[in-house]
């Protein structure tokens, strides 16, 4: 899934809600940062957490952030155009145009589960990263992102077709071996879980059902079986039977070179 014109837009605005800053503020804990730290963020979107890091690595560090999409870069750039310290790049993760042991660590949220060839990527990113350099990822377990109320035959329709959102469904089941393989040590997984049983204007479950709803038409799902599920969540969340899950997973390592 690309996330380009509209879709940047809705990506962005998930990114500035509560769980999307919760995620963010687990990952800057997690990062404890030095001031004078080069950290890399990959798939920077449009830059909220590059502006977090930039502000905590002062003048003398830096905050990188890389993504392919064109459209996510200028937002980023426009995001945080009053700090010195940030350099954006817009390419593929399994080629990144940075020296050899040249960041302090590396961080990621939503991206992975997005990458053809995670090995690839990790590849080029042990590359980047100084021995005992940190590796830090944020994935959604994505069976478990989910709306519960509709209809069950319609609602495994639409979660159904969503999956092909994404080349990784989940992520954070494989990822510890990947990494092993690599060579970091002390990894450990956090889970992030967030369940709502009802939706507002900023809320985080009522950009993810403009999502799934936009995902499936643009798969061509009829209009009216979407706009149907549409409004049995409606009525679910009117009735009380209503809910939302989401399970991203934070996982941390240290490379050992």
């Amino acid at each position: 899934m690309k996330f380009e014109n509209d879709s940047s837009i809705l990506q962005r605005k998930m990114s500035s809600s509560y769980v999307g800053v919760s995620r963010r503020q687990a990952m800057i804990k997690a990062l404890n940062i030095n001031i004078g730290d080069i950290i890399l963020d990959v798939g920077c979107g449009g830059g909220q957490l590059i502006e977090d890091i930039a502000k905590s690595v002062g003048i003398a560090g830096k905050a990188i952030g890389i993504d392919p999409s064109s459209s996510q870069i200028s937002s980023a750039k426009e995001l945080c155009s009053g700090l010195e310290n940030t350099l954006f790049i817009c390419c593929l993760a399994n080629n990144i145009d940075l020296e050899s042991d040249s960041i302090d660590a590396a961080a990621s949220i939503q991206t992975f589960e997005y990458i053809d060839d995670i090995d690839e990527a990790l590849t080029e990113i042990k590359r980047l990263l100084k021995p005992r350099a940190k590796f830090l990822n944020i994935s959604t377990l994505w069976d478990y992102y989910r709306f519960h109320g509709p209809e069950k035959k319609l609602n495994d329709l639409m979660h159904d077709v969503f999956k092909e959102h994404c080349s990784h469904q989940m992520v954070p089941t494989f990822l510890n071996g990947r990494l092993k393989n690599l060579g970091f040590k002390d990894i450990k997984t956090t889970e992030l879980a967030y369940v709502f049983t009802k939706r507002d204007e900023n809320s985080f479950a009522k950009y993810a059902e403009t999502l799934i709803a936009n995902f499936a038409l643009s798969k061509g799902v009829e209009k009216e079986k979407v706009s149907e599920w549409q409004r049995q969540i409606k009525k679910a969340e009117e009735n009380g039977r209503f809910c939302f899950t989401s399970i991203p997973v934070l996982t941390e390592a240290i490379l050992e070179k």
